[in-house]
């Protein structure tokens, strides 16, 4: 039973994790995590049928993670610019505080084929339409000028996905370089005066 339970699923994802790191989804077997997760072979097969179950698992913890924390900071800010400018913050800290998860996410996962480029796609979707919820609640609230929420959405997620492939895969940029640039354009890019992107990016 306790190889059946919640926690032995996250011990495998955790292990899976530290071995996709180190060694790469394709040279990763199955039985590296089986010794990373002290888990037997019984119980990963249980919890995932093949190693592409458990990159997909891997990805939903991730995006689940993210989502959790994005949440709970939408929830303390009453502007609707304060939180289009919090979530940014927040999605920067959580790839940067997670980034040989967001490396294995965005750079071993090129090339796994069309169910994981789906997957991928309903990742980004999921998140653009947070982005966009909060630009919409922005126009309510008079703080931007009227646009088109959705493409305005998709358009951030191009450049903060972009932008932070860059960052995980190599060590030009760091977050300290990143988020004020990027803060700046995609607010600009969604009608906030230099005056209040000033007053909420200090």
């Amino acid at each position: 039973m306790e190889e059946k339970s919640p926690s032995t699923r996250e011990r495998i994802l955790d292990a899976a994790i530290e071995v996709f790191a180190s060694k790469g989804y394709h040279d990763t077997r199955m039985d590296d995590i089986v010794e990373m997760s002290h888990s037997s072979k019984g119980s990963i097969y249980f919890h995932f049928p093949s190693k592409e179950e458990i990159f997909f698992g891997i990805v939903d913890k991730f995006a689940n993670l993210l989502e959790k924390r994005l949440l709970q900071v939408l929830e303390t800010e009453s502007s609707g610019i304060e939180r289009v400018h919090r979530a940014l913050v927040v999605c920067l800290d959580t790839f940067g505080s997670h980034q040989a998860l967001a490396k294995i996410l965005l750079i071993q996962a090129v090339g796994l084929g069309q169910d994981f480029e789906v997957k991928r796609e309903q990742i980004k979707d999921r998140f653009a339409a947070l982005i966009q919820s909060q630009i919409e609640q922005a126009v309510i609230e008079g703080e931007i000028p009227a646009l088109d929420a959705e493409m305005a959405a998709q358009i951030w997620m191009g450049a903060i996905y972009d932008i932070v492939m860059r960052w995980v895969s190599t060590s030009q940029l760091s977050p300290e370089r990143m988020l004020p640039t990027l803060q700046t354009m995609l607010l600009r890019s969604i009608g906030v005066s230099d005056e209040k992107i000033e007053q909420i990016c200090r």
